[in-house]
C-alpha cells in the first residue's frame, strides 16, 4: 500500500467532544479526526504517536518530527 506524504500533523484538544483530535494537513486539505479514550494529561509522545498510526489509518505517511500537540 502507498501512503501519501502529509505536510504536518496537529494533536490538539476538543473542549466541545471532550476528547483529542489530530488534524492532519496535505496541501490545501485538512482532515481532522478523534483520538478517543485519551486522557487529557496524555503524555505529549502517546499523542504524536497516536497521530501518526491515525494517519496511516487514513493512507497518509507524517513524519512524527512534524506532529505537534496543543495544549
Amino acid at each position: 500500500m502507498i501512503l501519501l506524504r502529509a505536510d504536518q500533523a496537529q494533536v490538539e484538544w476538543n473542549s466541545e467532544k471532550k476528547h483529542w483530535q489530530v488534524v492532519i494537513t496535505v496541501g490545501a486539505e485538512v482532515i481532522k479526526r478523534p483520538i478517543p479514550k485519551q486522557p487529557r494529561d496524555a503524555s505529549d509522545a502517546t499523542l504524536q504517536s497516536l497521530a501518526v498510526e491515525t494517519a496511516k489509518d487514513e493512507g497518509y505517511e507524517v513524519d512524527p518530527a512534524r506532529v505537534s500537540v496543543a495544549r
